[in-house]
């Protein structure tokens, strides 16, 4: 009875953001996030399968956009226009294409790691449920970007959107901050109905004595790659943030606590991408630095703020070295044993075990792919070469490439920090995905895929707007001067 109590919280909570005209679904959206080890949907209502609530609420979002009469002309328009979602509508196609007759086609022919069984081991390919199960959450993920071309439309639905994404990252963090605690406190009960997930939770591993944070995700590399995707988001959209006290307080606050439970989970992957994130925000902060002070004077905002913040914590941390050059030392122990001697350990070798049989199962289809679900990669790009072949692979990685480059030229300033902070954003967990992703590409990209494509669009039919006022400003105005023409013809 316990563990439904967490499940008819979410499902009323879902039902009153269907029936809402608030957004109150793309909260959600970002408020579950975190949730990642909780079986919305009673496992035994779907066979074992498990159901995580982000992917629930986005399948609303899509339902909600697109059930009215003009919901299937808007998704044809998406579809079919090169410069919006076509790339990504035949990606989805040629995904579909693949997983429901590639591992027919090559059944017992090419050798593969199954999603479920024993991991360290190759076995023939052949269909399974997993195929069914990844191509659902991939075809959630790809629809939700329609979703949200359409929704963001709206200024005052992306200012909504911005917020939800600053509840996401105070959930992150919360759930991270329990976990932690727990360890100390007697807060399993509380944590357990969350952790209902089928698959398995690895949740009690220990490094160099400490227990790693896992959030209420299944493991602490899943919790670590939500805290990078929500801390690149909100450290990059901030800016385009109107509400100032949310901007300048709570996202800071925010922030600080993600990167506390990012370090807490002990993941190496993530620890790359903080270091990346380091590396593009300092990149950021000079192409700000070196911007005309008067056509760009927004993104200079805030830029003396930002290095006074630095600059104060390099001095905080060499004071310290100075007085306790020992303090650091457990930092350097970790950071060795998670990140420099990766390479020595059981796990780096079986996922790079999974990334050489997944490429072999791409050549040894000559080049059509595996389908989705049907072997482990522990690559985004290896993922989905394998699972959508190199046709797939080359029009999902046109379409992020497309989405990098949206131009935001004469565009309104807000429409300029989005697509920045999209750019911006998408590197650290993008590499981070390289290694350790899988094709689904996530709620957080798919937000951001959708974010752009919508300012593209609202920007383009302010294009066509101003366009047309002038046309018709200036045969208004060549008609007036064939009239005063006319008119003094006729005095004449």
């Amino acid at each position: 009875m316990i563990d439904l109590l967490p499940i008819a919280a979410f499902w009323s909570l879902a039902l009153w953001g269907v029936a809402s005209r608030k957004p109150v679904l793309i909260y959600l959206f970002f408020a579950t996030l975190p949730f990642g080890a909780f079986a919305a949907v009673p496992p035994f209502l779907t066979g074992g399968l498990t159901f995580t609530p982000t992917p629930l609420v986005t399948m609303l979002i899509v339902l909600r956009t697109f059930c009215k009469p003009q919901g299937p002309a808007e998704i044809l328009s998406l579809a079919l226009a090169p410069h919006r979602l076509m790339l990504l509508f035949l990606f989805w196609l040629v995904a579909g294409v693949t997983t429901f007759f590639m591992p027919r086609l090559f059944e017992n022919a090419v050798m593969i790691v199954p999603i479920r069984g024993i991991l360290s081991d190759t076995a023939p390919l052949r269909p399974t449920l997993q195929n069914l199960s990844q191509f659902a959450y991939l075809t959630i993920a790809v629809f939700s970007v329609f979703a949200f071309a359409v929704s963001l439309q709206s200024a005052a639905i992306r200012q909504h959107a911005l917020r939800a994404l600053c509840l996401g990252g105070a959930m992150t963090a919360a759930t991270g901050l329990l976990d932690h605690a727990s360890r100390y406190l007697p807060l399993d009960p509380l944590l357990a109905p969350f952790r209902t997930a089928t698959y398995a939770l690895v949740t009690d591993v220990e490094v160099l004595g400490s227990r790693r944070v896992t959030g209420l995700m299944p493991e602490a590399s899943a919790y670590g790659g939500i805290c990078l995707a929500l801390m690149a988001g909100l450290y990059f959209y901030r800016r385009a943030i109107f509400d100032g006290t949310l901007r300048n307080v709570w996202v800071p606050m925010i922030f600080a606590l993600l990167t506390l439970c990012a370090w807490l989970s002990t993941s190496s992957g993530t620890y790359v991408g903080i270091a990346l994130l380091l590396g593009v925000a300092g990149l950021e902060w000079l192409v700000r630095a070196n911007a005309d002070s008067r056509r760009f004077a927004i993104y200079r905002r805030g830029l003396g703020g930002e290095l006074s913040v630095i600059i104060a914590l390099l001095i905080g941390v060499s004071l310290l070295l100075i007085v306790r050059p020992e303090v650091l030392a457990p930092v350097f122990e970790l950071i060795d044993r998670m990140v420099l001697q990766k390479t020595a350990s059981n796990s780096f070798a079986e996922r790079g075990m999974w990334r050489a049989v997944a490429w072999d199962s791409v050549l040894a289809t000559h080049g059509f792919g595996v389908g989705i679900g049907s072997t482990r990669a522990s690559s985004s790009f290896v993922a989905i070469l394998s699972g959508a072949g190199l046709v797939g692979g080359a029009l999902y990685y046109g379409f992020a490439l497309q989405s990098l480059l949206r131009p935001t030229a004469g565009t309104p300033i807000e429409s300029q920090l989005l697509i920045s902070g999209f750019r911006f954003s998408f590197v650290p967990s993008f590499v981070v995905t390289l290694m350790v992703g899988d094709a689904d590409f996530g709620g957080m990209t798919a937000f951001g895929f959708g974010l752009v494509t919508a300012l593209s669009i609202t920007n383009a039919r302010r294009t066509e707007n101003l366009a047309g006022t002038a046309l018709h400003c200036a045969l208004h105005a060549q008609g007036q001067t064939r009239s005063a023409n006319a008119h003094a013809t006729w005095i004449g």
